[in-house]
């Protein structure tokens, strides 16, 4: 868990709550452990050994939820600029362009145990078009922890018109939910979805009324190629897909290599620039 530090400290306040209770559970341990000897097949004894396997599945759990820590060039991309204003809070980062501003912004969940920072990168440039982009910091790093965020960006930026909901792997998955849910809202719909190597958990080709946008890899490793034309049926038939020859899962963000996935074959820049250009080109459309 501490070779991710960055990512913990920068992520949604549930992770400290939780390593708060990795460390009450760990020193009640070693309180009772230092007491005195209790008979073997006693009840203390067996209140020990509970104790001892809750702590181990709390500490397993949270090692399954390390974060994939944000790297270059996402950290460098979360500094202020004449050109975009970055703030960050304890449950999301906003980019905003300070030039005159779209009605249109985007708001993206990130893919499951990932540092929301890795995105700053690869959408900034969406707020350098001119389009507010709010990136939510998920509970857990689960982006079906962070239902609610949407609506609460939606209250929290009542200037803005209409948004683009968008999401890199399972974090496409909820937006796809979220998109469907608010494309006929009265006021701040979706106008949008925009999926970053995801498809949606099931069919709504015949009730999302926005414009779709699939941008996927050819060498990702989890949302594979075939993943992705497999989930074309439940996508309404007018979606657009674009595809990064070459591009892997990871690609979509800046956080290092991801279990699964597979050896891009092309650079993390050219990845990069490609996403992000096919992005912009998407908010501008709509």
């Amino acid at each position: 868990m501490l070779t991710e530090w960055g990512g913990i400290v920068h992520a949604h306040p549930a992770y400290g709550v939780g390593l708060a209770l990795i460390v009450a559970i760990s020193v009640t341990a070693v309180v009772l452990g230092l007491r005195r000897r209790v008979r073997p097949g006693g009840p203390r004894l067996a209140g020990r050994i509970a104790l001892a396997v809750a702590g181990t599945a709390v500490v397993g759990g949270f090692a399954w939820a390390r974060p994939h820590t944000a790297v270059e060039p996402a950290l460098a991309a979360m500094q202020s600029d004449s050109a975009v204003t970055v703030t960050e809070t304890a449950t999301r980062i906003v980019l905003e362009p300070n030039a005159e501003q779209n009605g249109t912004a985007l708001f993206f969940q990130p893919g499951a145990l990932v540092d929301a920072r890795a995105y700053a990168a690869v959408l900034r440039p969406v707020a350098e078009s001119g389009h507010t982009v709010v990136i939510p910091k998920q509970p857990m790093g689960i982006a079906f922890l962070a239902l609610g965020a949407l609506d609460g960006a939606r209250d929290d930026f009542p200037e803005i018109d209409g948004w683009v909901v968008g999401g890199h792997s399972l974090g496409g998955t909820v937006a796809s939910m979220e998109a469907d849910e608010t494309d006929d809202a009265a006021t701040s719909p979706a106008l949008g979805l925009l999926l970053f190597a995801s498809y949606p958990a099931g069919d709504i080709s015949g009730t999302l009324t926005v414009p779709v946008m699939s941008i996927s890899g050819t060498q990702d490793g989890l949302a594979t190629p075939a993943k992705i034309e497999a989930s074309k049926p439940d996508l309404p038939a007018d979606t657009e897909y674009v595809v990064i020859d070459g591009g892997s899962h990871a690609q979509f963000g800046a956080y290092g290599p991801q279990a699964g996935d597979n050896t891009p074959t092309i650079s993390n820049d050219d990845a990069r620039e490609q996403i992000s250009t096919a992005a912009v080109d998407f908010l501008e459309s709509l």
